[in-house]
């Protein structure tokens, strides 16, 4: 039996266990050529190989015939007797000749890769992987995808690390060079690819068959080789699927990774990287033709090659002589800006520019191509424009008016470009909006050599301009006037720029103009009666489960973000209780241009923000407890005051002297907060409703209910995002107007509330807010303002009544609602029943953590006490203040109705 009829029936995973190793999950095994306490030998099912990745062992890559010979420790011809039996077969005298010179290559070349493997892996002062990261490669995403990658350090053949015939085969193998060095007494080698990245190149079994080496050097003053090719070197990096349909060939592996490591291009493309435009092997031309011929219909081919003149020669050949070989192709190209390749397009740009390109890519026209044959002996520019160039201005065309010279490449605002006859100018990084100046990072190219100058400037300053155009033009060797010129050109160019990209800014934070039809459905729903329980409704319909009352005063307090009295709401709940998604939900029914979600907070960002940025702006702070105190202090004072202002020092325009001066942040905003501690934050639950999240167990089951309704597909997602747009749209109508509310002076909130200074202001600010909702329906006076009715009390005191109830008591809502449920607890047992905690928590199912904090609360209120400590060295506890908060509640909602009555 032949040698590769030998790795056509044999499974690798099946020879692995008849030899005795059990291969596990994830197709590893215990490595049995080292000492192996951790699967170190992966099997790969595609390729029919295994390769053990512990630094500890030599056993590298290996194909059936390696592991065989390994593993019974055979010659090569006693190994494809015992397989070719297993096989099924006789072998026959042919397979000894067959084992050739090239398989000892391909067993050495296996050997050193694993060992390149591991000083990629191993070594802390890994310069391979700096390289690709520096390149814009993800390298533990790229090896979670099955890229493997070596690093030569060129010590692989010291210290004895390998035998003196193993120095042999790396000699024949083009792995070690042979020095001429004067010594007799001993021979001297230099490795191949020293610091070189290295890539394993296979044939169609995952044979290691070549190597490929990548510099890590990237000085471009020293004049060292960047790629290197072992001798005789065959076989792929990458090999694509017959099935895919849309196939990239690359210039280069570098810019192959930079695409795989995307995952919407890797899902929608396959890939082949060759070896440079001159590098495309009769393997490559079979890659191609294995995938053409799969017989899948609609089959293309695109070619995303470097920006440069021998990237765009190199595609149209390359078109031509696949579409001579099927004429059913599809075949596209890429346009890359000039000068830069696939990984160097993420310097500066993100990942989306490469996905940018792709769906631009445009169709050979071979008509002509085959012009451009016919006048090839003509001189002629190559002008990206014929094939889709994105980045025209690169090119300096010699037809071009100078008026259309005159403008500005802002395509990517992160590098904006402008050529002039003299240089190209490059500016990184984007210009700043501070309109007292113009500070850029500056690349002077010129347009020949390509010699660069980088220079950081304030272009506005005539002394620093005047010194850089005399000091590039010294270094490119053009003539400073000229640069000087083309730097006040370029200087008016960005101001122009930045004056229009200002204007267009303001244009677009200006108010959302509704279509006709859609405001004249939100103006209807707005004028209908029982608004308030008709937005009810649709809360609940677009996914917040329960919290009838909560979800509506919310809702209220987060819509006086755009009126003169802001209202501002903290919300409690333990860990895990729903409280950040109340309200995010909250949130997401406000127009998203007036929101401002937080997660974090440094402490001076606050007074950061442009004069009016935050002006009638809702804040929404997913995490306070996590608020440093100086950012807490200046969010308290943006809640009351409306505005923030600081001292600090900066350049006195007109005398150039650092100066003092104060800043100032104005508000008003309104904001939801959610915490686990709203007990800690007296000062600022003094400024807020308090609303405490309902963490009851019917909550719980409603919720677990949706959840599961919503896995199962039985949720309709378009109607509840159709519900917060409409609701969106509803809060765009609605007008800041001034409300006179008769009523004011008539009800009289619960005295033994805490601050009830800022209760009252709160409860009359959320009234005004209850008549400001259904303004389209409510009477007007003489001088234009909205007059409360005496349902929009009611509706307010109805809405907020817990969140006045918590202003009473003095526990907050979570620790209200553990002690309510303790008492029930231990009343079914007894007044005096002691209780330990462990008994208290395994009840009611909450954390160690959370019991604890309870329980300590509870003690410094005098609400429970200490009985006793047990045999178990436990504490015994018992309630000491049977407080009746049911009756006060109901109460101070007699009192409160009684008022009511009387209007």
């Amino acid at each position: 039996m032949e040698i590769q009829q030998i790795k056509q029936q044999l499974e690798i995973i099946q020879v692995a266990t008849s030899l005795g190793i059990q291969v596990g999950k994830g197709d590893k095994a215990l490595c049995p050529f080292h000492n192996d306490k951790t699967p170190s030998l992966q099997f790969s099912k595609e390729k029919q190989i295994a390769t053990c990745f512990s630094s500890n062992c030599n056993a590298g890559t290996m194909d059936v015939i390696g592991l065989t010979e390994k593993k019974l420790q055979k010659s090569t011809h006693e190994t494809l007797k015992y397989l070719s039996e297993l096989a099924g077969e006789q072998p026959t005298e042919t397979i000894q000749t067959k084992v050739s010179h090239q398989e000892n290559h391909s067993e050495i070349r296996s050997q050193i890769f694993n060992y390149f493997r591991n000083g990629f892996m191993m070594r802390k002062d890994n310069k391979g992987k700096a390289y690709l990261q520096s390149r814009n490669l993800n390298v533990a995403k790229l090896e979670n995808l099955g890229i493997v990658f070596g690093y030569n350090s060129a010590q692989f053949h010291h210290r004895g690390r390998i035998t003196n015939e193993e120095m042999q085969s790396c000699e024949q193998a083009g792995l070690l060079i042979k020095s001429n060095s004067p010594s007799k007494t001993a021979t001297s080698y230099s490795p191949w690819a020293s610091h070189c990245v290295i890539f394993p190149l296979t044939d169609e079994q995952g044979n290691i068959t070549g190597l490929y080496g990548r510099s890590v050097n990237t000085n471009p003053k020293q004049k060292t080789a960047k790629h290197f090719y072992l001798r005789n070197s065959k076989g792929l990096f990458y090999r694509p699927s017959r099935e895919a349909r849309h196939l990239i060939i690359t210039e280069s592996i570098i810019d192959f990774l930079t695409l795989y490591q995307i995952d919407e291009i890797r899902n929608n493309y396959d890939f082949l990287p060759i070896y440079g435009t001159n590098r495309l092997t009769q393997e490559h031309t079979e890659a191609i033709q294995n995938w053409c011929s799969s017989g899948a219909e609609n089959k293309e081919i695109i070619f995303f090659f470097d920006g440069d003149q021998s990237g765009i020669g190199a595609s149209k050949k390359y078109a031509e002589q696949f579409k001579n070989q099927d004429s059913t192709l599809k075949i596209s190209s890429v346009a890359t800006p000039e000068n830069e390749d696939i990984n160097s397009l993420l310097d500066g740009h993100t990942q989306s520019v490469l996905l940018d390109l792709l769906k631009e890519r445009t169709e050979f026209s071979f008509s002509s191509v085959e012009k451009e044959k016919a006048t090839a002996e003509k001189p002629k520019q190559i002008d990206l424009e014929e094939i889709g160039s994105t980045d025209k201005q690169l090119k300096i065309q010699k037809n071009k008016k100078p008026a259309e010279a005159l403008r500005l490449n802002t395509s990517n605002p992160n590098k904006i470009i402008y050529i002039s006859k003299t240089a190209a100018y490059y500016i990184k990084g984007g210009i700043r909006k501070d309109l007292d100046s113009l500070k850029v990072t500056l690349v002077i190219e010129h347009l020949e050599n390509k010699g660069k100058s980088r220079n950081k400037l304030d272009l506005y300053e005539d002394k620093q301009t005047e010194k850089i155009a005399r000091e590039s033009a010294e270094k490119l060797n053009l003539r400073a006037d000229l640069i000087e010129q083309d730097l006040n050109i370029l200087t008016d160019l960005l101001d122009q720029h930045r004056e229009e990209n200002t204007n267009q800014t303001a244009d677009e934070a200006e108010k959302v103009i509704l279509p006709k039809e859609t405001e004249t459905k939100c103006l209807d729903f707005l004028k209908s009666q029982n608004l308030l329980s008709k937005i009810n409704e649709l809360i609940g319909k677009s996914g917040v489960v329960g919290e009838e009352k909560n979800r509506l005063f919310l809702f209220g307090i987060a819509s006086t973000y755009k009126m003169e009295n802001t209202l501002h709401a903290l919300i409690q709940g333990t860990s895990g209780s729903g409280k950040t998604h109340l309200l995010a939900t909250i949130m997401d029914f406000m127009p998203p241009e007036d929101t401002i979600n937080l997660t974090r907070v440094t402490e001076s960002s606050f007074y950061n923000y442009g004069e009016y940025e935050l002006s009638n702006k809702l804040i929404g702070m997913e995490d306070f407890d996590g608020l440093e105190e100086k950012a807490e202090l200046a969010f308290r004072e943006l809640m009351s005051k409306g505005m923030i202002s600081s001292s600090t020092s900066g350049k006195n325009e007109h005398t150039g002297q650092i100066a003092a001066y104060i800043k100032t942040v104005y508000g008003p905003i309104a904001s939801l907060s959610a915490t686990t501690k709203g007990e800690i934050y007296e000062d600022n639950m003094s400024r807020c409703f308090l609303i405490s999240v309902d963490e009851s167990a019917e909550q719980t089951a409603n919720i677990i209910k949706y959840q599961n309704n919503k896995a199962a597909g039985e949720i309709d997602r378009k109607e509840e995002k159709e519900i917060r747009e409409f609701l969106r749209n509803c809060m765009r109508l609605l007008q800041s107007l001034d409300v006179v509310n008769p009523f004011a002076n008539k009800i009289d909130l619960p005295k033994e509330a805490h601050k009830i200074r800022r209760l009252n202001d709160l409860f009359q600010s959320y009234v005004k807010q209850i008549t400001l909702l259904n303004q389209y329906q409510r009477k007007k006076d003489a001088q234009g303002r909205l007059i409360t009715d005496k349902e929009d009390l009611r509706t307010a005191i109805e809405i907020m009544f817990d969140s006045i109830i918590l202003k009473v008591d003095e526990l907050d809502g979570s620790l209200r609602d553990f002690y309510e449920q303790l008492k029930r607890y231990v009343l079914a047992k007894g007044k005096e029943y002691e209780f330990e905690q462990r008994e208290i928590r395994q009840q009611f199912r909450i954390s160690k953590t959370q019991m604890q904090r309870h329980i300590n609360n509870l003690l410094e209120l005098e609400y429970i006490v200490k009985t006793y400590v047990s045999t178990r060295n436990t504490f015994h506890y018992k309630i000491a203040y049977w407080d009746n908060m049911e009756a006060l509640r109901n109460r101070i909602k007699s009192d409160l109705n009684t008022q009511l009555e009387k209007l």
